[in-house]
């Protein structure tokens, strides 16, 4: 059988388990923008996205997709001479 391994490919299934039965959901399979990540959790597909490859690629995914998002990061002190050039 083969999978057709495209963007967010397992969020179906993640949808189904979440809507049939009573428990936290996670999405995963190849999720790698903010917009997708927000889109799964904004539309309830899912409870949580869970990335893996793209942080792999970007540990700083997480501050990128806030920026994407327009959402400030507060970031600990120690950080903060060189937090702007973990966004460039």
């Amino acid at each position: 059988m083969a999978i057709d391994a495209g963007p967010g490919y397992q969020v179906p299934n993640a949808a189904r388990i979440r809507a049939e039965a009573p428990i936290p959901t996670a999405a995963i399979g190849v999720i790698t923008s903010a917009a997708q990540a927000e889109h799964v959790l904004r539309t309830a597909q899912a409870d949580m996205v869970l990335l893996a490859r793209a942080l792999l690629r970007d540990p700083y995914w997480p501050l990128h997709a806030a920026a994407e998002l327009g959402q400030p990061v507060a970031w600990p002190p120690q950080y903060e001479t060189r937090a702007g050039a973990a966004l460039t």
